[in-house]
């Protein structure tokens, strides 16, 4: 008789516990797979149901190691774990699976390895003489320790934290009593490894002080289920987002790739992969501290927009981000996800790119040279310096024409002086907002007799023109309607494929670097519909002038706006740092509301970042040279250097040349060359993450520069808006690290290090 093909997913950990296998078996479990789809009770896999329960089977993958697989339904499977074969029927009571009651999801623990594991910790933290002087013995169970018999140093971590509280917030049942017998912050970590995901973040969220209420809303709400959950209906569980799984060939390799390499393109947490699959009636966005996994919700949402395309060739899909540098690296990892097949249906350019291909569309015959802001502001230095004019200052007069005059489109001087300027700082009369009108015209008189444009000018010129374009689109839709749904020809003719909206939904990164200009371009390529933009974007990472309000720009996010708080990239240490940098500032949401990083946490954990004051700057080079020598075999292309100025990179690359390193200077396209430590200055290392960063030049005078300083008495709003500039430019610059993070300064520590350096972080 013909065994049907059967279903078979890998529940997410149990990826990782293979990954610590030998290579040999890795390659056998490919095989497995495919022969147990094909017909799971051939008689070399020796499929067999474990004593004392109902669902758990074990079959052979190789001649040491078995499977250990739930029988969901007949022909549907799930791999919970790969173990050598005298491991499988040892402990056989100590397995533990379930439906989680408030995710819905399943859920398995060996409990004998996680208290193997707590005890390893124990054991690793017992005093010289005790540990020396015991003898070894097999691993008991874990009992909890009783009240009266804790040292007030080595207290149970959560008994202020009942059984059905734990149990409220998700925790998995079997894993309660060795909870309530945790002592030690190493103990705890050693659990996490091998505990269900959300028991693992909510028992660091209680560790890190976090009220009950607080880890109900912010940990166990967005992954809880809506609907009434059957704890004996593993079928209906394993197809809940708590439930992270896999069902492919390819993705099961990809997933046993690594860590660093197949697991995004895999495994989403429940949180992100409802945002990932939900129905948005309207825009929507989806914001995030450093690390939390933003991008790579933006490109499985990609992925799954593409999935729900008609068949065709065309691109009806826009991804877009800031600057060249992250579109190149989305472009290749939205490859990786999907391959050719997806890349095919999706456009991918940085937003001034596609302003300016939208420009030369429209005026084919321009050669403009399109300038950055700090040529533009040399050429206001130049206009004002022409005219004898001293009362205006050119950074101020750039920022004013790009971000009020250009940002909102204003097409005249009266539209001029009714210009909203909300966080602009000093309020301009009406003479003077005439005398700004005067200035801008001569400066934009002054950039075509040059030949050139900025891309403030290019970005609000490309608006224009799909809005226009927008409008010539409505009235045709209007007067079809009036006309019972028959086309005018005539108001067609001559616009061919034209006059259709370019893209059916757009996907940004990094939304909140976007100018004004950018949404209300982007706003016109798309019609007012489901799912039409998906914004990912975090505004304490703003590291640009370009602030904006969406609704006023005609994207209403309201009811649609999502935040994930996970960090997969920072340790809780890095991370607490990180934090202490940015204060007490307050952020936009990009809708005139304030965002903040309430519940932000990692589950990683490693050491607290180092300090290093040094007397001058050269003496800071010479220290970081040496930390590099210091960690030998760490591949150089893993260590980053980030810094406040071109200049400093260039003379830190120098000094690392002295002492044998390679660097590898970090450009606007990304890295120049392979094989050297990175070095760049802080708007570089947006979207990057490194082994080990060093942040060095972190002193007052550079972080925020003594510019900026002295505009707090003269320009108090300015400088407030640029102190917070600066704030996230070092908070971006700290998150960039994933095992550990060294700061440097010389002198004078800057401000913002001021929590860090009182706690001897």
């Amino acid at each position: 008789m013909t065994i049907q093909s059967v279903t078979l997913r890998l529940l997410d950990k149990a990826d990782r516990e293979i990954l610590k296998l030998p290579r040999s078996v890795k390659g056998a479990i490919y095989d497995f797979q495919h022969k147990f789809k094909n017909n799971p009770g051939s008689t070399g896999l020796q499929l067999k149901q474990l004593k004392g329960h109902d669902k758990l089977w074990s079959a052979r993958v190789n001649d040491e190691y078995r499977a250990l697989l739930l029988r969901l339904a007949d022909e549907d499977w799930l791999i919970v774990s790969v173990k050598h074969r005298k491991d499988v029927y040892e402990h056989l009571d100590r397995l533990a699976y379930s439906v989680n009651r408030i995710t819905g999801g399943i859920e398995y623990v060996d409990l004998q390895v996680v208290e193997e594991s707590v005890l390893a910790a124990r054991a690793a933290t017992a005093p010289p003489a005790a540990a020396a002087t015991a003898a070894p013995e097999p691993a008991p169970r874990v009992e909890p320790v009783p009240e009266e018999a804790a040292s007030p140093a080595h207290a149970p971590l959560f008994t202020a934290w009942t059984e059905q509280q734990l149990s409220d917030l998700g925790v998995a049942g079997p894993l309660i009593p060795v909870i309530q017998a945790l002592t030690t912050e190493d103990q705890l970590l050693g659990l996490v490894d091998y505990a269900p995901q959300l028991t693992g973040e909510v028992l660091l969220a209680l560790y890190d002080k976090k009220s009950f209420d607080e880890v109900l809303e912010q940990v166990t709400a967005p992954v809880a289920t809506p609907e009434a959950v059957d704890t004996d209906d593993f079928q209906a569980a394993v197809e809940r987002p708590a439930t992270i799984v896999t069902t492919t060939d390819e993705a099961l390799r990809e997933a046993l790739e690594g860590e660093d390499f197949g697991r995004w393109k895999v495994f989403l947490h429940p949180t992100q992969a409802k945002l990932v699959n939900r129905d948005y009636n309207g825009p929507a966005r989806v914001g995030g501290g450093p690390g939390t996994g933003k991008t790579i919700v933006a490109l499985h949402r990609v992925k799954h927009l593409v999935e729900q395309l008609p068949p065709g060739r065309d691109k009806p899909i826009l991804l877009t981000t800031f600057n060249k540098n992250l579109a190149a690296d989305l472009r290749s990892r939205l490859l990786a996800l999907g391959g050719e097949a997806l890349l095919g249906r999706v456009e991918i350019s940085h937003v001034d790119q596609l302003a300016l291909r939208i420009v030369r569309e429209a005026e084919p015959g321009s050669r403009k040279q399109t300038i950055d802001d700090n040529q533009a502001v040399r050429e206001w230095r130049s206009l004002l310096e022409e005219l004898d004019e001293s009362g205006w200052d050119a950074e101020f007069l750039q920022d004013e024409w790009s971000q009020v005059i250009l940002g909102q489109a204003v097409a005249s001087r009266t539209e001029y002086f009714r210009a909203r300027r909300a966080g602009r700082g000093r309020t301009l009369t009406r003479a003077e907002r005439a005398d700004i009108w005067q200035l801008a015209e001569r400066f934009t008189q002054r950039l075509d007799r040059l030949g050139r444009q900025t891309w403030d000018q290019v970005s609000e010129r490309a608006a224009r023109l799909e809005m226009q374009r927008e409008q010539r689109i409505l009235a045709i839709d209007q007067q079809r309607e009036e006309a019972g749904g028959l086309d005018n020809i005539h108001l067609q003719a001559g616009s061919g494929g034209w006059l259709r909206y370019r893209y059916r939904h757009i996907v940004v990164d990094e939304a909140q670097d976007l100018r004004p200009a950018h949404w209300k371009m982007l706003r016109a390529m798309t019609a007012h519909s489901r799912n039409d933009l998906f914004l990912v974007g975090d505004t304490h990472q703003r590291i640009y002038k370009n602030q904006v309000t969406l609704g006023s720009l005609g994207i209403n996010i309201r009811g649609r706006a999502s935040k994930l708080s996970l960090s997969y990239r920072t340790t809780r240490q890095i991370l607490r740092s990180a934090l202490d940098v940015l204060s007490q500032e307050k952020y936009d949401d990009l809708d005139g509301n304030q965002e903040t990083l309430a519940g932000y946490r990692s589950v990683l954990s490693g050491g607290v970042p180092d300090l290093h004051g040094c007397t001058d700057w050269g003496a800071e080079r010479e220290a970081i040279a040496m930390l590099i020598d210091s960690w030998g075999d760490i591949p150089h292309e893993q260590i980053a250097i980030c810094v406040p100025t071109n200049q400093m990179a260039s003379e830190t690359a120098t000094t690392l040349a002295e002492h044998g390193i390679r660097a590898v200077e970090i450009g606007p396209d990304g890295p120049r060359g392979d094989g050297g430590v990175h070095i760049g200055t802080m708007f570089r290392f947006k979207g990057l993450e490194y082994q080990r960063m060093i942040v060095a030049g972190v002193s007052d005078g550079l972080i925020p520069r003594d510019d900026v300083n002295r505009r707090r008495n003269a320009d108090p709003v300015r400088y407030r808006r640029e102190v917070q500039q600066a704030r996230s430019l070092l908070f971006v610059a700290t998150t960039r690290a994933r095992d550990s993070l060294d700061i440097f300064w010389h002198g004078t520590p800057s401000p913002f290090l001021a929590p860090l350096v009182a706690a001897g972080r």
